[in-house]
């Protein structure tokens, strides 16, 4: 390899890249890693860190509102925006300075431009320094997709930038899409006092999740007070003296007027101008077209995480990275089971899941047994006073294989692994129903729920 100045050279530094160069080094490569912006990419710095944070902000205001249910008395809280997200800044830069430490334990070399490949093994720096490289993985990630009526202007019209650092509270926030993120930011700015409605063209809030979650986490926004459109599509819209007037086509015929509009509709893949013209690398819906393991097309270059399609979640990002570095360096790892993966949807209330849902279980051709039990009767919910949701688990009859897993509720995204673990080692109910789960804890509602499956539940 002494023609080649790096082993391996990761374009890009979020959860998919950062992780690669780690695992690159512990493994021998002599590695270095591209970044344009900053280290820890979107997620970490505009993206899943900071929005984390300022939902937690809205969670303590919640439970200030809510102390005299717990015996404490308090006045009125208010909302301190400029320290919400002074705060929300500050955790993401905490983190960002933590990868940029993890880069210099491993003796990853950083490298601060745009890459773009250049010929065989070979990436240009800014159109100016050439690096070369047996391997190169590219980990570039994607951003909202830009609606052409809606182009955020940081005022009256915001991507998720915006939101993540406003300098104001609206009195009405249309959030465009319900989907995780759409419903992330609906539930933030509406703790923190805007009229907020969410227009989606599904018919459901969360459309990917089971239908009995999505229609729950509905009713419980609805309750809260949002206003959601679902059905709906946008017939027209105008702008007039810094207000929004939509009128609306679908289920709901309605015009409707906003000072904000958040777009989040989707994402779209950072392919432009990385030197993919000419290479064998193909292009799908803005997405680099891999196998299992990372490759594309072209000798040599490789795509994971976000740029590489869906799902498009900071932790599939990352353990491609693994599988993908592996495999350069002949460890001989698995390919990823999409069904694996878990998805977490920070909202009020929150929303975790895994595998297949009931319906697409039965679409496959599975007889399923299905199980479910509330949070209304658990022990630590109701000591939490967190008795809303409920936990929903899919099994195939013949096998006993869980097929799938879906949650609402308070915290249910720190439980969610429970059942990855357990799909991850192919348990089966009778497994799960031998564990021992441990007492006053909300996690009793999986076991509880997987008992339910076979008619077996001891608590209600």
């Amino acid at each position: 390899m002494s023609q080649f100045q790096y082993d391996l050279v990761v374009v890009g530094g979020g959860p998919g890249g950062y992780v690669a160069a780690i695992r690159a080094a512990q493994l021998g490569l002599k590695t270095a890693l591209v970044e344009k912006a900053q280290l820890g990419g979107i997620c970490l710095n505009w993206g899943c860190i900071p929005t984390k944070a300022l939902l937690r902000s809205a969670d303590v205001l919640r439970l200030v509102r809510d102390a005299s249910k717990f015996g404490i008395k308090v006045g009125e809280p208010v909302a301190d925006l400029q320290a919400i997200v002074k705060r929300s800044r500050a955790v993401a830069g905490q983190l960002q300075n933590g990868v940029g430490y993890l880069m210099k334990k491993n003796k990853v070399t950083v490298i601060n431009g745009h890459a773009k490949l250049a010929g065989p093994n070979q990436l240009a720096i800014d159109g100016k320094s050439v690096v070369t490289a047996k391997h190169i993985i590219l980990a570039t990630g994607a951003r909202a997709r830009v609606l052409p009526d809606f182009i955020p202007d940081g005022d009256t019209v915001w991507s998720y930038r915006e939101a993540l650092q406003p300098t104001r509270v609206p009195q009405h926030l249309v959030v465009i899409g319900a989907g995780a993120i759409g419903i992330e930011f609906a539930s933030f700015y509406h703790a923190l006092g805007a009229k907020v409605s969410v227009i989606e063209l599904a018919d459901s809030v969360l459309p990917v999740e089971d239908e009995e979650i999505s229609a729950y986490v509905g009713e419980s926004l609805t309750k809260e007070g949002m206003h959601l459109y679902t059905g709906c599509s946008i017939a027209s819209s105008k702008k007039l003296g810094g207000k929004w007037t939509l009128v609306l086509a679908g289920k709901h015929q309605e015009t409707i007027t906003a000072d904000v509009i958040l777009t989040a509709a989707g994402i779209v893949g950072n392919v432009e101008d990385l030197g993919l013209e000419g290479t064998a690398i193909k292009v799908e819906h803005s997405h680099i077209v891999t196998d299992g393991y990372g490759a594309t097309g072209e000798p040599g270059v490789y795509a994971i995480g976000d740029v590489a399609g869906a799902p498009w979640l900071a932790h599939k990002a990352s353990h491609e990275a693994i599988i993908c570095v592996e495999k350069i360096a002949g460890v001989h790892p698995h390919t990823i089971d999409a069904m694996n993966i878990p998805a977490c949807t920070y909202s009020h209330p929150q929303v975790a899941s895994i595998g297949l849902t009931e319906s697409k279980a039965k679409q496959a051709g599975y007889q399923v047994k299905v199980g479910k039990f509330p949070f209304s009767v658990n022990g630590k919910a109701i000591a939490l006073g967190a008795t809303g949701g409920f936990v929903k688990v899919v099994f195939d009859e013949k096998t006993g294989e869980l097929l799938g897993a879906h949650m609402v509720g308070d915290e249910v995204t720190e439980m969610i692994q429970g059942y990855a673990v357990a799909r991850g080692l192919e348990t089966t109910e009778e497994d799960l129903m031998a564990t021992i789960f441990p007492h006053p804890t909300q996690s009793e509602v999986m076991h509880e729920a997987v008992l339910a499956a076979y008619n077996r539940a001891l608590h209600i």
